[in-house]
């Protein structure tokens, strides 16, 4: 499978890889991430410290030790919802490394990933976030990562939407992959608080419980 670097190189594996998503919002009404491999080793993490201490369009991924890894950013104003990707800790009139869209066609709707470089990449997300059932395809149509409820194996039981799972091709960035994964979160919120608790299935444009 082609794969490549987006984010860093370090979080690409050589075998398929099962990262453990935690979503927390105990404190404020916002919403953070720690993201844990096989180990139970936190690989990465989103802060979020309550409404007013950064902007809420903006999200930073983090690896363990705090260093910023990736910010990704609400575009205004845009017809769709437009997400913008930048290496690191986005700075004034630093360039987006990729972007993500959402567009509505006749009652369907889609997530496009579009990675730029030389040669630019691009990627199809399709299903359910709200569902935690989604897969990030590459152009060729081969699955590169997916999210999944998680299962308890001890109890098979599945557990409750704040914790799921991300699967990981060899050759994806993972870094990347997370990056998605927080946009796909923003998306489903703000469906979510548009319809009063109602949101928007990407895979066919229904309505599915939160």
């Amino acid at each position: 499978m082609k794969g490549g670097v987006v984010v860093e190189d370090r979080f690409i594996y050589e075998e398929e890889t099962h990262l453990t998503v935690l979503k927390t919002s105990l404190f404020f009404a916002g919403d953070g991430f720690s993201v844990y491999d096989t180990k139970g080793e936190l690989v990465f993490r989103v802060d979020s410290y309550g409404p007013d201490t950064r902007d809420r369009g903006e999200l930073v991924l983090m690896d363990p030790s705090g260093r910023c890894l990736l910010t990704v950013r609400r575009k205004r104003p845009s017809l769709h919802q437009r997400w913008e990707g930048f290496l690191g800790e986005r700075m004034e009139g630093q360039k987006p490394i990729f972007s993500v869209r959402r567009s509505s066609i006749i009652g369907q709707s889609s997530v496009t990933v579009e990675v730029y470089g030389d040669p630019s990449e691009e990627y199809q997300i399709e299903g359910s976030f709200a569902q935690r059932c989604c897969t990030i395809f590459n152009a060729v149509r081969e699955s590169v990562a997916e999210i999944r409820r998680k299962v308890d194996a001890s109890a098979n039981v599945v557990l409750g939407k704040d914790v799921f799972s991300l699967f990981l091709k060899p050759g994806f960035d993972g870094a990347f992959a997370m990056g998605l994964v927080l946009v796909l979160d923003q998306i489903h919120t703000d469906d979510y608080s548009v319809d009063g608790g109602a949101a928007m299935d990407p895979s066919n444009g229904s309505h599915v419980s939160p």
